[in-house]
């Protein structure tokens, strides 16, 4: 029975745990993606404007560096610049007013250096016209070129300006700018540990140096992007496989292209330790709610469970009761059929005491005599049990009076004294002196005292002993126990006791003493209770009231 409950008990915590979970869960997962998402696209936001603020740093350098060029080209003439010596005067100025420059020269419409000012003097009269630059800059007037090394063998940037007279005469001013500067303005930044950024042209090949992914002019070994000029952010796997998150924005004027990258699990390491904290919120509020439910409905079985005991035990009581009103009829019938044939017996036994009354010389006459007594007593000792029986079905009316419990004790040992003495069990008595008088019937009384010690005295082996005590419990009520070492009682033995017709006696047994006694405490106003282990030995404990309180009876 106690599995059943348990299983209950799990299959509705399960239940309400579940109900109020799932919805959770859902929710939770809902706001996980959602905010997961928002997570990322707050942390890229600031990225993102890093990268725009730093492609306007650049766009300013070359946009500064490039008007300083175009505003020598047309405010000196073609033979002012031809002067090298003029030249490398201007180029001071450049130099000290603007950093990142390495070298200034004048180059013809044809291609050829004419002028220079710069380290490498070896390159006057180089001939440039065979140069990818060279056509860029005739096409376009004002071109910025991307990282090459050129005669120079060493990486560099040509920023170059095409002149045109009124007369069609044409120059082009060139100087080269250090690709130092834009480490500079990359470092400037700010970047946190982990972060790449640096620039690449548009196919793909390193304009600066890159922590993890090369020299400049190495190969970048990551798909360019779709062209932007606003700072977009993608998430996508770099040459190693590793995933990360690539922020870029297109130059609008040269082939530049500023790209700054960050691990993925750098990028989520915050929202990592937000989820785990959001993990252990709703971890914490499932076990709070599986705690809240298993501890209500553990109460609500409990109750159940209670509710269900009383039944049971209300409805044993009622088959108790529906026992003992069976036999209580049983016993008014059977009494009232001995009754009638014990009568008629006791009428010939006196019928024959008169015909010898009118024989005084009858032969064998004492002899008879102790017959016709004989007779007589026996009508008379089936008469009492009879009437006990029907006292038994409360069909006769119940003499109550004073009695003695102690008295009455010792009374009804004197019937077993014989059978103690055969069977050598020692009774001991344990009687209270100041033990009250009690307003019951004598009979009824003696009988449930006779039935018990009977018990008692057919329970313990040889050598064994009874132990019987009386006792005033002072709230109107005397206990009357009977201890014996014998073999004991199953539990399951002591759940049927008091049932009618239940014996563990076998062939010698009716199984109606402990439930004829237990009808007549009950109706005394008493209780009667019984403590037993098995091969320990049994305490029955029949509780008295002083005061009669027999329904029905008004009293001697």
């Amino acid at each position: 029975m106690t599995s059943q409950y348990e299983s209950l008990h799990r299959k509705i915590v399960m239940i309400m745990a579940a109900a109020a979970t799932t919805p959770l869960l859902i929710l939770a997962a809902i706001n996980f993606v959602e905010f997961q998402e928002s997570f990322i696209l707050d942390s890229q936001n600031p990225f993102r404007a890093m990268v725009l603020k730093s492609k306007s740093s650049f766009e300013l350098f070359f946009a500064e560096r490039a008007s300083t060029i175009s505003l020598i080209a047309s405010s000196y003439s073609y033979e002012e610049l031809a002067d090298s010596a003029k030249l490398q005067r201007i180029f001071q100025v450049m130099q000290k007013e603007f950093s990142g420059f390495v070298d200034l020269g004048l180059i013809s419409g044809q291609g050829r250096l004419v002028s220079y000012a710069g380290p490498h003097k070896e390159l006057q009269g180089v001939d440039y016209s065979s140069q990818d630059w060279f056509h860029k800059v005739h096409s376009q007037h004002r071109f910025i070129s991307e990282v090459f090394q050129g005669f120079r063998r060493s990486p560099h940037v040509v920023i170059a300006v095409r002149h045109i007279t009124e007369d069609g005469r044409s120059w082009i001013v060139r100087a080269t700018i250090d690709t130092s500067q834009f480490g500079k303005i990359i470092a400037a930044m700010n970047l946190e540990p982990g972060v790449d950024a640096f620039l690449v042209n548009r196919q793909g090949r390193l304009q600066t140096d890159s922590i993890y992914y090369g020299k400049a002019l190495d190969s970048l070994g990551i798909p360019m992007p779709a062209p932007t000029y606003q700072a977009n952010s993608v998430r996508t796997l770099d040459s190693q496989g590793q995933p990360i998150l690539l922020v870029y924005s297109y130059f609008a004027d040269t082939d530049y292209v500023l790209m700054a990258i960050k691990p993925t699990h750098s990028t989520l390491r915050a929202w990592s330790m937000m989820r785990l904290d959001i993990l252990l919120i709703f971890v914490v509020s499932v076990l709070l709610i599986y705690v809240v439910a298993a501890r209500s409905v553990g109460q609500l079985i409990a109750r159940l469970k209670e509710s269900d005991e009383k039944r049971e035990l209300a409805l044993l009581q009622i088959e108790h009761t529906q026992k003992l009103s069976s036999l209580g009829r049983l016993a008014a019938g059977v009494a009232h059929e001995i009754n009638n044939p014990l009568a008629i017996i006791n009428e010939k036994a006196g019928l024959l005491s008169d015909l010898m009354a009118f024989e005084p010389n009858m032969p064998r006459r004492e002899q008879f005599e102790a017959q016709l007594k004989s007779i007589r007593e026996t009508v008379g000792r089936c008469r009492d049990i009879t009437h006990r029986m029907l006292g038994f079905a409360r069909r006769m009316e119940v003499k109550i009076e004073e009695l003695d419990v102690n008295a009455m004790i010792q009374d009804t040992l004197l019937f077993l004294e014989k059978e103690a003495i055969h069977r050598k069990v020692c009774i001991i008595q344990d009687l209270a002196e100041d033990l009250p008088k009690i307003s019951s019937d004598r009979g009824q009384l003696q009988q449930v005292f006779l039935n018990v010690l009977t018990n008692a005295l057919a329970a313990v082996d040889k050598g064994g002993e009874t132990v019987i005590s009386t006792r005033d419990r002072g709230d109107g009520f005397i206990k009357v126990s009977f201890a014996d070492n014998g073999c004991g009682m199953s539990e399951e033995t002591q759940k049927h006791i008091f049932e009618p017709f239940f014996t563990t006696k076998k062939e010698e047994g009716t199984g109606l003493g402990m439930a004829i006694i237990y009808g007549i405490v009950k109706r005394h106003g008493g209780d009667i209770q019984v403590q037993s282990q098995l091969g320990c030995g049994t305490t029955v404990t029949v509780v008295l009231p002083v005061k009669h309180s027999i329904a029905g009876v008004s009293g001697a």
